[in-house]
C-alpha cells in the first residue's frame, strides 16, 4: 500500500528539507522531517541525543519513527535523516511507505554547503570535511539501492529539482 507518500533521502546538505517543503507546497501535500519529529517527540535536539546516547541509539529512534508513521501518513513528503537508509532493513521499510527519491549532490557541492555547519553531529571537530567525504563514499551505494528514483540536483535550482520530481513521480 503506497499511500502517495514521497520519501526524500540523501546526504546531509543535499536539500531534502528545502526541496521537501517546496514540493509539499506545490502538490498540496503535508511535510514531515523525521529529525524534527524525533526532536519534538523527545524534547531535545538530534545533537544532544547523539551526544548523550550515541549514534546507534539515534539510528534506532529513526527506525522506530518510520515504523510508527507507516499507515498514519498519506499525501506527505517525508524528509529522512541522511543516515537512515544505511541501517539494515530501513530501505525496505521506506519503500513500503512511499516513493523513495534520492537527491544526489556532488561531494564538492556538499562540502561547500556544509563547510560552516556547526549543528550536524557527524561533522563536529576540525576534520569535518574529511569525515564528510568518507561518509559520502560509504553511504552512496546505500542511497542508490534504497531509492526508486534518483534526481541529480547538480546545476538545478530549487524549482527545477521540484519540477523534475513531479515529472518522474506518478501520483
Amino acid at each position: 500500500m503506497h499511500m502517495n507518500n514521497i520519501i526524500l533521502i540523501g546526504f546531509m546538505g543535499c536539500g531534502k528539507t528545502t526541496v521537501g517543503q517546496q514540493l509539499a507546497r506545490k502538490l498540496n501535500f503535508s511535510f514531515l522531517d523525521t529529525d524534527k519529529y524525533i526532536e519534538q517527540k523527545n524534547g531535545r535536539t538530534v545533537s544532544s541525543i547523539f551526544e548523550d546516547e550515541g549514534e546507534e541509539y539515534f539510528r534506532d529512534l529513526e527506525t522506530e519513527t518510520i515504523k510508527e508513521l507507516i499507515g498514519k501518513l498519506s499525501q506527505t513528503i517525508v524528509s529522512v535523516g541522511g543516515g537512515l537508509p544505511i541501517k539494515a532493513g530501513n530501505s525496505e521499510i521506506l519503500k513500503s511507505f512511499g516513493t523513495v527519491i534520492y537527491l544526489e549532490a556532488t561531494k564538492d557541492t556538499l562540502a561547500m554547503r556544509l563547510k560552516n555547519d556547526k549543528v550536524r553531529p557527524l561533522l563536529a571537530g576540525n576534520d569535518g570535511l574529511r569525515k564528510m567525504e568518507l561518509l559520502y563514499d560509504k553511504r552512496l551505494p546505500f542511497y542508490e539501492a534504497a531509492c526508486d528514483i534518483k534526481i541529480i540536483t547538480e546545476g538545478k535550482n530549487l524549482t527545477e529539482v521540484v519540477n523534475c520530481i513531479c515529472e518522474r513521480v506518478k501520483l
